[in-house]
This record gives structure tokens, sequence and C-alpha cells, in this order.
């Protein structure tokens, strides 16, 4: 995959313009809730002013403290309102870019999964989005608490007294000096702390997926070992991080308290002096307490925003990752499968495997629609890393492969997987039901449906053994059931998804001997009609196929019928007189009029 970078704030750009009425709604009750808190030092200036002079009653207090109600719940409803909004379009972005990051995962190669932790995966989609989300939110908010509110609160300052307000004024460059200074390492220390949070989820994740392992071979002591070192790790990145953002807060808090001093100072000599009246020394001191927060604000917003861009910067990388298994611009739609399956000069390597240890090698096959081919083999022969390239889990490195006149890497994606129905080697179930499970194939497939596949499956008995039937939950990645009850649920399910082209790959390998001639049986049934594809250690279970290959070391060694290939002194012919002396199972009948 190739990866570019833009700027990471495009990313959310179009959700903010998406947004802009509720966001334009949210900002007026914001500022207007910063505009009553400017009234209320005003209010205290009156009082004192009068309570100095004698010249208020209980009649006038009483209609102050009505006012500064007032505009208390004025200030509540605002607040509400500005919390609404802005809040409110921060979970949205929130959503939209996490769905949009599970929609981008989904299309990324086989490859990207191979080199990517899961963990890694997690901790964008939680820790990542959630800090987005902050900053998209809390961010704003502070933001214009910290240009408006400060500001504002500034200007009524300097209308009392401009040169008590600039003596306030004189640790202003040193928080913006720090506040540079500091926000170069945020940047840096969030990412190093991210990427650490995605260790630890990834490990965490993988010990409890392997927890039977770790307890059949005794090994909880040393997970937890293993746990502490990377807690510990991550426990040290935070805390570089804390040592920036810890001593940056604090700084704040000093140079709101030195402004304060100055305040006291100079203020209380105005007032003894006569520069300014007593109810104006206590509205400065209440605008100095409003610009306090804008101050504060101001490392917070830092600390956020920085926070939001190094989350943003690694979900970009992602996002900007472009598949290099896609549909081409001019790709052909495929409606119907009427003609056969070419491998044209095939080879492949795994990516980051030298080029020289090729899993294929010059793979020459043709398949007419409708016929069966069997594949066998020693275990590392390629087998199944032919079958992922028809669905294209992988490409072809050199070579190719067509459907009739088509090329698949000309074909839509969707169109050629669609007319696939794909039976791994290692039976994969959701954490759901049964029934679930099924359903992935055709999720409006009748119970009728169902119930015959689960018979083609030699699964009905089985089901009937557990008490809730389809109902029952398999556990994550079908943690309840046995080897043999997963690969039989995988076989259902690619039966039910009926199409075209079936591909199995050693689909009875986990099933004893008389379940596995039931299963055979069905795709016998299956290949008169369908072009099935097969691969097996089991040499019984090819004996049907009008063609069987042979494979060994990515290359196609022997080829031909069961008849053919018997006459051979090959591996088929070996294999097979081999497995009829240790293990007595039926050969699969070749389907009728082959």
């Amino acid at each position: 995959m190739k990866s570019i970078k833009p700027a990471s704030f495009q990313l959310i750009k179009p959700y903010f313009i998406e947004s802009r009425g509720v966001i334009a709604i949210g900002i007026v009750c914001l500022v207007l809730v910063d505009i009553l808190q400017l009234f209320i030092p005003r209010i205290y200036k009156s009082v004192v002013d009068d309570l100095t002079v004698y010249g208020v009653d209980f009649q006038g207090l009483l209609m102050y403290s009505l006012l500064i109600l007032l505009i208390a719940g004025a200030m509540v409803l605002l607040r509400y309102g500005w919390w609404r909004c802005l809040i409110g379009v921060s979970r949205k972005i929130e959503e939209k870019l996490r769905n949009r990051l599970f929609d981008h995962i989904q299309t990324c190669d086989a490859s990207y999964f191979s080199r990517t932790k899961t963990g890694d995966i997690m901790a964008h989609a939680t820790n990542d989005i959630q800090h987005i989300r902050m900053a998209a939110g809390m961010g704003m908010v502070a933001l214009n608490d910290a240009l408006f509110l400060g500001s504002a609160a500034v200007g009524f300052m300097a209308w009392i007294n401009l040169k008590l307000t600039l003596f306030v004024l004189i640790p202003a460059p040193l928080i913006v000096i720090s506040a540079k200074i500091i926000t170069k390492r945020l940047h840096s220390r969030y990412q190093d702390v991210q990427a650490s949070f995605s260790d630890l989820t990834e490990f965490v994740r993988e010990r409890f997926s392997g927890i039977r392992i770790i307890k059949a071979f005794n090994l909880e002591k040393d997970s937890a070992t293993a746990l502490n070192d990377v807690s510990e790790r991550y426990i040290a990145k935070n805390l570089r991080l804390v040592r920036v953002v810890g001593g940056f807060l604090p700084m704040m808090i000093f140079f709101s308290n030195l402004s304060l001093s100055f305040v006291l100072f100079f203020g209380g000599r105005e007032t003894i002096l006569g520069g300014i009246s007593p109810g104006e020394f206590v509205a400065f001191i209440g605008y100095l307490d409003l610009l306090t927060w804008p101050m504060m604000a101001m490392g917070w917003v830092a600390n956020l925003m920085q926070r939001g861009k190094a989350s943003l910067d690694r979900i970009n990388v992602i996002l900007q990752t472009v598949p290099e298994i896609k549909d081409e611009p001019d790709a052909t739609p495929l409606t119907d499968f009427d003609v056969g399956i070419r491998f044209e000069g095939v080879s492949f390597n795994y990516p980051g495997v030298p080029r020289k240890s090729k899993a294929l090698s010059d793979v020459d096959l043709n398949l007419d629609k409708g016929e069966s081919l069997g594949i066998t083999g020693p275990p590392g022969s390629g087998k199944s890393t032919l079958l992922s390239l028809i669905p294209r889990i992988f490409d072809a490195t050199d070579g190719d492969i067509r459907i009739g006149r088509n090329s698949i890497r000309t074909v839509r994606l969707a169109d050629l997987r669609g007319m696939i129905s794909f039976m791994p080697q290692d039976p994969f179930l959701f954490a759901g039901s049964i029934w679930d499970n099924l359903l992935i194939a055709k999720p409006h497939a009748r119970p009728e449906e169902i119930d015959h596949v689960l018979e083609k499956a030699a699964l009905d008995a089985t089901i009937d053994i557990f008490p809730e039937r389809l109902n029952t939950i398999v556990g994550e990645k079908g943690v309840i059931l046995s080897g043999g009850q997963k690969q039989r649920i995988s076989f259902a399910r690619a039966l039910l998804s009926d199409r075209p082209i079936m591909i199995f790959d050693d689909p009875i390998s986990q099933v004893d001997t008389r379940t596995g001639a039931k299963m055979i049986h069905s795709i016998v049934e299956m290949a008169r009609i369908k072009t099935v594809i097969i691969v097996s250690h089991r040499i019984s279970a090819l004996t049907f196929a009008d063609r069987i290959v042979v494979m060994d070391e990515g290359r196609i060694v022997e080829s031909g019928n069961h008849e053919s290939l018997m006459v051979k002194d090959g591996y088929y012919s070996k294999t097979h007189r081999m497995q009829s002396v240790t293990v007595k199972e039926p050969a699969a009948e070749r389907p009728a009029g082959r």
C-alpha cells in the first residue's frame, strides 16, 4: 500500500461545514453566556459604590439580587444551548470519523492486516477518535473563551483603568512564549503515548484471545510480568508527557496570580488615592477573575489541540493508505459466470518475503465452467495461496488469472467475489449465534434453506444436541464449539451462499471419516451444476474431480484425473495407497455424466 499525508485537518473539515448552522447557534449561545458574565462585575461595582455612600436600601439590594438571578437563569439556558450544539456536533464528528475509519479499514489489503497489529487499529478507533472529539468540542469552546471572553474582559478592565490593565497584562507575553515552546514538545510526546497505548491494547487483546494456551502452559505469572513491563513503558511515556503538561498548567496559574498581585497593590493604591472607586476596584478584580479562565484555557486549548492533532495525524496515515487491490476506474461488470477460469504463468510471493522465495511459480491451469478441480500436495506447497488469488485476497505477482476474456484485475471486485463462495482453511465464526453465522452468507434465507444446508453439512443431528439449537451463542471465534463443528458450520455457510464458483480449502480436515464422506458427497452433488475447486490432504475427497493437480514448492508437479494419476508412481498414488492402508474411507463418486 502507498501512503500520502495531506493536512490532517482536511479529514474533519467537511463535518464542520456540514454542521455549520448548528455550530453557529452554539457559538452564539456561548458568546451570549460570555456577555452576560461580563455584566455581573458591573453589578458588583454598582452595589459596592452604593453601599459605600449608603445610597441603597433593602429594596435596591433585592433588585440587584434578582438581576443576578435572572442573568444566572439565562446563562443556564444558553449554556445548555451551546453544550447541546457544540458538544453534540463533536459527538457526530466522532461517530462519522469512526465509521469512515472502519469502512476504509475494510477496504485494506490482506497484507495490511499482516503487518498491522489489531491493538493499533483498536487504539485508533477508540483513543484517537476520542481525542479528536475532545479537540473538536471542548477545544472549540475553550478557544472561543480564550479569544472572546479574554479580549472582552481586557476591554472592560481598560475602560475602568488603562494603566492598571497594562500592569495586569505584563505576564501575557511570557504566557505566549511559554505556550509556543511547550506545545512543540506536546505533539511528539502525545504521539509516543498513543503508540504505547496501542502496544498495551494489543498485548491485552492477544493474551485474552490466547487465554486457553496461557492456562494450559501455566503462563499466568509470566503473562502478568510481561503485562507489567508493557504497562510500565506506557506509564513512562505518560510521565514524560505529564512533565510537560504538569509544568504548563501551574505556570498559567502562577501568571494569573501574578496579575492578581499587581491588581491588589496598584489597584488598591489607586482606590486609596481616589483614582478609581471601591466598586470599580471590585469590578476590576471580577474581570480579572473572568480573565483567569481564558489564560488557563490557553494551556488547555494547547493540550487538547496537540493531542487532537497527534491523533488526526495517526488516523490520516490510515485513511490515506491506498489499497493496491481495488477496482480500476474502468472496471468491467461481471453479471454472470458463463466461462472458465484460466491461470496463465501465475507466480506469487508474499509481501516482505524475498522475491526468490516464491509461494507460487509459473502456474498454468484451465478450468471450464461446470468442471471440478481437486488440489493436493504436502503442507506449504502453495495450495491455499493459489485459492486466495481467485477472489483477489492477494494479487498475483506475475502472470494473470482470467475469467473468460477478462483479467480478474479488470473486473469489479464486488462482482468477482459475488460469484464465489469461499470456505477458508481455518473456519472463522463471529461471536453471535449459529443462526447469525449462517445468515452472513444469505441474510434473507428461508428456514427450509437453512435446514437443507445443515443436512448437507452433516450438522443437523449436532444442532439438535444444543438446547437453544440455532440460537446457541458460539462465543468469540466459536470458542464453545469443537474444531469439527466450526468447520461444518463454515461449510454450511458456503453451501447457503449458493454461488457459481465454489471453493473449499481443506473442508474435512477436522471431521471424522464418516462425516467427511457425507460432506464430500454434498460437494459431488453440487459439482454437477457448479464450478468446484477443492483442496484436501485426504485423497479420497478428490477422486470425483474432473482434474486433480498435485503441488509442491509452489509448482504443479502432477496433473490428471484419479485414474491417470494412480498409474504414475508419484505423490498422489503413494499418498492414496498409504491412506487406504491406514484409514478406511469411501472414495467420492463422480457426478453422473462425467
